[in-house]
């Protein structure tokens, strides 16, 4: 998966599911947009943690931590 922002995950995840919602979708394509929509659901929540990580440093230390 290539790396992208928090708002394009989000976004394909959203598409995902439209698409699962959809009565004429076989059971072959409702499991493979699952999957990808979970590895987009844990990719974006990935990128949350690690926010919430800087923010705890950023207000301890008073500065961003070095990468």
């Amino acid at each position: 998966m290539q790396a992208d922002t928090f708002e394009k995950r989000l976004e394909a995840s959203k598409k995902i599911l439209n698409q699962l919602m959809d009565p004429a979708i076989t059971l072959e394509e409702s499991l493979k947009l699952y999957e990808s929509g979970l590895q987009h659901i844990k990719s974006a929540q990935q990128m949350i943690e690690e926010a919430k990580v800087k923010i705890e440093i950023i207000e301890k230390n008073g500065t961003e931590p070095e990468k």
